[in-house]
């Protein structure tokens, strides 16, 4: 359509500048034959004689033959008054080779002069053609002569405009071109601001389709994509086509990385992965983000197991490299889970079910692994069900129990506390231990609730025991996520009435990954309330020396892996020694776990460690089972906060101690 208007527009503009063109020349012509006329008027002798058709006499001839080159005139004719032509110019040259005078009167063949030129106008004829005797462009101008106002005749004028004709078609071409050049470049401008817009539009269409087919920020394909893929694997499989397995990954750990780096980190996390699954996989096959950090593999011509174990394994390696993230190097594996479809399942969503059984199961066992689906899976998650909503009802039903192990200075004799541990006596299960119930509470969200009851019933029965004594509580992550920890413990205290320095929280390295700004300025609260904050399980971690001087702990708590190979392993020894040396460098104590045996404790008391616990010392018993407490003890001051290696008693108490904690050899156990 824009370039028929452009045509058109510039078809029009010829016609107009041919128009303008001929104009000009047939000013020329007048302006030319106007001034010959002039000329001839006023130098041509005998002129009258002339028009009166008497002849021309050899002065008039000699006149007209310089005035024919005159004014780009190359021929000419004369008319008398009537229009009855009596000369033209051709014949002077026949006259004058004769040798005799030039005719001039009425010619048999002659013709008359245009009515317009004997009326006294001026007509001009303008002509193009392409004669022998004629230039290719002229013009005929019939003007009236005159002489002291008064008309002689008529002179027809034939004048040369190749040269005109030319500078004009010159002159006009350059308008034309200039002209035609702007209408272009505005056409242009047009068409290009056309073809940006349908761009555009193309761009946003394609946007569209992508944005309903793919993930966004992943770029792999989204849930309803990859299910669309899955039910065109499976037609194919039904139509005789190859087989396909299906892979469920779920990245280990990713809100660590989110709670500690911030989403911005995470993002770029679930891209590398991202990338990684696409990688990693064959061509033909598909990777999908079903939502958060759960992704999907449709693996295509799978002609057998091994065939998913490669693939899986393939995926696991990927994704355990480490990521950049945040400034930061990220370590995030991935847990894997198959289910092939036509072995495991036949129907798409228990193929979904059982992919995702099987990921349940890599993540169980230990998580950066892979696993296939097993049908004793659908067993455990029901089993697991069943327990979530028994452990529900066990905490408001007040089932659960806090058994108190003791906690002895370094002399083995000095009774400073018991750490209360949690236990669940199962009506028809049995005992259910905390490794087993306490991941399944963090999980499905009753860890809160739990935590509350812990606290509450800790510092209740704390609070019934002799003033230097102190209780210890194991927290859990989950408890600071909600940012309520504060007023839940102030709360446990003022509602058994029990001192804040004689509660004693325990946190594990895992808390302090994440959130850590959050977890430090929550212990900080805590510290300053007067609650002594202890490090379980130190040593265990890559990066526990990071957090000593960063947080604000009372104690540290040697990881039992130490205490039971200090006589195996000579290097353990040196550990232990460092670890103690360390702490008592930052004015803090530390407490050793899993004691059993006299050897383990006068090593550890050689390293100088200020508390003791195990079952060397005693084993962990309900509140009823304690033993008797001193009816009097010395009045003391609250513990001056990390002394290290100094007792919590002023004197070793005057009456015995019971059996549960002399030091002895624990009971067999069973």
């Amino acid at each position: 359509m824009w370039g028929a208007g452009l045509a058109l527009v510039i078809a029009l503009l010829a016609g107009v500048l041919r128009q303008a063109a001929q104009e000009q020349l047939e000013r020329d012509t007048r302006h030319s034959a106007l001034n010959w006329a002039h000329l001839a008027g006023s130098t041509v002798p005998d002129l009258e004689a002339l028009f009166e058709g008497r002849g021309v006499s050899p002065g008039a001839r000699q006149q007209l033959e310089r005035l024919r080159h005159a004014s780009q005139v190359f021929r000419f004719k004369l008319f008398d008054r009537r229009g009855i032509l009596l000369l033209v110019s051709d014949e002077l040259d026949r006259d004058a080779a004769s040798g005799g005078p030039a005719a001039a009167g009425p010619r048999p063949d002659a013709y008359s002069a245009p009515a317009a030129a004997l009326a006294g106008s001026s007509l001009i004829v303008l002509k193009r053609e392409q004669r022998p005797d004629r230039p290719a462009v002229y013009s005929e101008a019939y003007v009236p002569l005159l002489r002291d106002g008064r008309v002689l005749g008529i002179v027809e004028v034939y004048v040369d405009q190749v040269a005109q004709a030319a500078s004009i078609e010159r002159a006009f071409a350059r308008v034309a071109g200039a002209v035609a050049a702007l209408l272009s470049l505005l056409v242009a401008l047009a068409g290009w601001q056309l073809w940006c817009r349908g761009r555009q539009q193309r761009a946003a269409e394609a946007r569209m389709r992508y944005l309903a087919h793919h993930d966004v920020l992943s770029g792999v394909m989204n849930r309803t994509s990859f299910h669309e893929a899955l039910r065109q694997a499976s037609w194919r499989h039904g139509e005789g086509g190859p087989g396909f397995a299906l892979l469920c990954i779920d990245l280990d750990h990713f809100k660590d990385v989110n709670d500690s780096l911030g989403h911005a980190a995470g993002d770029e996390v679930l891209r590398q992965a991202a990338q990684r699954l696409g990688d990693a996989v064959r061509h033909g096959d598909h990777v999908a983000r079903l939502g958060g950090d759960e992704f999907a593999v449709l693996q295509t011509g799978v002609a057998g197991a091994a065939d998913v174990t490669t693939l899986a394994e393939r995926i696991v390696q990927a994704l355990a490299a480490p990521y950049e993230a945040g400034g930061a190097q990220v370590h995030c594996s991935g847990s894997v889970g198959a289910a092939i479809h036509g072995v495991d399942a036949t129907g798409l969503k228990d193929l979904l079910h059982k992919a995702d059984l099987a990921l349940y199961r890599a993540k169980s066992t230990g998580r950066s692994t892979f696993s296939f689906y097993d049908a004793t899976m659908d067993e455990q998650l029901q089993d697991r069900r069943m327990l979530t909503r028994e452990l529900r009802d066990a905490i408001a039903g007040n089932q659960l129990t806090l058994a108190y192990q003791p906690l002895h200075a370094a002399n083995g004799l000095t009774l400073t506390g018991y750490e209360a541990l949690l236990r669940w006596q199962h009506p028809s299960r049995g005992a259910v231990g905390p490794a087993e119930f306490i991941p399944l509470a963090e999980d499905s969200g009753l860890i809160d609730a739990l935590g509350r009851w812990v606290l509450r019933r800790a510092c209740a029965d704390a609070a019934g025991w002799p003033e230097p004594l102190s209780v210890a509580v194991n927290l859990s992550a989950a408890q600071f996520g909600r940012g309520e920890l504060v007023a839940v413990v102030s709360a446990a205290l003022a509602d058994a009435g029990l001192a804040p320095h004689r509660l004693e929280l325990e946190i594990t390295e895992s808390l302090l990954m994440s959130n850590t700004e959050q977890t430090l300025g929550t212990l900080q609260v805590l510290s300053a309330m007067g609650i002594a904050i202890a490090m379980d399980d130190f040593g265990t971690g890559y990066s526990s020396l990071a957090y000593l001087w960063r947080f604000p702990f009372d104690k540290v708590k040697i990881d039992r892996a130490f205490t039971q190979n200090l006589g195996s392993d000579p290097k353990v020894s040196l550990i232990v020694h460092s670890i103690i040396s360390l702490a008592h460098s930052l004015n803090i104590r530390v407490n050793a776990e899993g004691v059993e045996t006299p050897a383990q404790m006068a090593a550890l008391q050689a390293h100088g460690c200020d508390e003791l616990q195990g079952f060397l010392l005693g084993h962990p018993r309900p509140l009823a089972a304690l033993a008797p407490r001193p009816a009097v003890l010395p009045p003391r001051q609250a513990p001056r906060r990390g002394a290290a290696g100094h007792s919590i008693w002023d004197t070793p108490p005057t009456v015995p101690l019971p059996p549960a904690v002399r030091p002895t050899r624990p009971a067999p156990l069973g």
